[in-house]
């Protein structure tokens, strides 16, 4: 892509990042130059077919398995990360388990597991990311939000989901506040429907949904040098979509 930043030396997370948005995020950043970790916690063999996508730019790539909703699990595919690429100077808190029933019909197991994998992992993740980046006084945080998460727009569906996402970007604000003398970014992109994931897109702005590099784009600026001065962002990628209220 234009405008990439030079990633050479550094090591990059992505969660989720054995299929879907997330490979093509952890692929982006290996084009860059960066290191990658692919995080999967049943998609194993997807997870391995993401790594060795990853080296065909020559970098290094390796597979790490955990529920990043548990704590034990997060310190653990952290610290594998740590043993075979170094220190993570990049994570993208991507996880985040989609439910579109409506609210009255999804099973409280169910609603737990959105909004812990949505939320709560993005909290283990960061919390067990700063340690590095704290040390060596420079990291990058982007969490993947929701187009609407800022709007406070109310979805018929999916409650917890949206929930959880708006929970994300405050966390976002907040985190990137905590975090401005240790050299650490904190920003999110919210995208609101992406390609491969819906059919009808003749409401949508531009009459499509948001490629995947529509997605990295904003990604790609926040982990640069570029942005070193910008925290507590959130970059939505819609179209121009405005919700009706």
């Amino acid at each position: 892509m234009e405008l990439a930043p030079d990633l050479d030396g550094r090591t990059a997370l992505v969660t989720g990042s054995a299929t879907r948005v997330g490979r093509e995020l952890l692929l982006t950043l290996a084009a860059c130059g960066a290191d990658v970790a692919v995080h999967y916690n049943e998609s194993a063999d997807a997870a391995r077919t993401t790594a060795a996508d990853a080296r065909e730019y020559g970098v290094d790539a390796t597979t790490v398995q955990g529920d990043v909703t548990d704590p034990d699990d997060v310190d653990a595919l952290f610290t594998a990360v740590e043993a075979d690429l170094g220190t993570v100077d990049v994570l993208v808190n991507n996880v985040g388990n989609f439910d579109a029933r409506h609210w009255e019909d999804i099973e409280w197991a169910a609603w737990r597991d959105v909004v812990e994998s949505t939320f709560y992992g993005t909290v283990l993740c960061s919390r067990r990311a700063l340690d590095g980046m704290r040390d060596q006084e420079w990291g990058r945080i982007v969490n993947v939000g929701f187009a609407d998460s800022d709007r406070m727009h109310a979805h018929p569906v999916n409650f917890p989901y949206f929930v959880a996402k708006t929970g994300v970007l405050m966390f976002t604000r907040m985190l990137a506040a905590d975090t401005t003398e240790d050299g650490i970014t904190v920003n999110a992109v919210s995208p609101f429907a992406v390609e491969n994931t819906v059919s009808d897109v003749s409401s949508f702005p531009r009459g499509r949904a948001a490629s995947f590099e529509d997605v990295a784009a904003p990604l790609l600026f926040f982990v640069s040098d570029a942005a070193a001065y910008i925290s507590g962002e959130n970059v939505a990628v819609d179209g121009g979509r405005l919700p009706e209220r």
